[in-house]
């Protein structure tokens, strides 16, 4: 995978660390990125060799390793997401505080019925 869809990838990694309230296993983040151990295991190293994450060992099972993100991925989660709340709220800007409810019911409806 390259460009653009590599990169999205490689977010969509850093975005599931952020979330998780500490460091996961390889297999934990193919299962929450949805995609096989083998593609898991390569953003983790893409995101090694990028000083994104880093490998640390298992307190629980020195034969596994976590995954955690450094400093340089969360500033970088960080920033992004700033940029994203930025953009949501430019774009809401014309809307009405009705159209604004409106919007936030249907999304919720939306997340409510997404397949799981």
């Amino acid at each position: 995978m390259h460009g653009r869809a590599a990169g999205l990838a490689r977010f969509r990694l850093l975005d599931v660390l952020a979330a998780a309230s500490g460091p996961l296993t390889v297999g934990e983040l193919a299962e929450s990125l949805e995609v096989d151990q083998p593609r898991a295991s390569r953003l983790v190293q893409e995101g090694v060799a990028h000083g994104l994450v880093e490998r640390q060992a298992d307190p629980e099972d020195a034969r596994r390793t976590r995954v955690a993100l450094t400093e340089t991925g969360r500033q970088i989660v960080q920033r992004f997401r700033g940029f994203r709340r930025d953009a949501v709220a430019t774009a809401l800007e014309s809307f009405t505080a009705d159209e604004r409810a409106d919007l936030a019911r249907l999304l919720a409806k939306l997340a409510a019925a997404w397949p799981r």
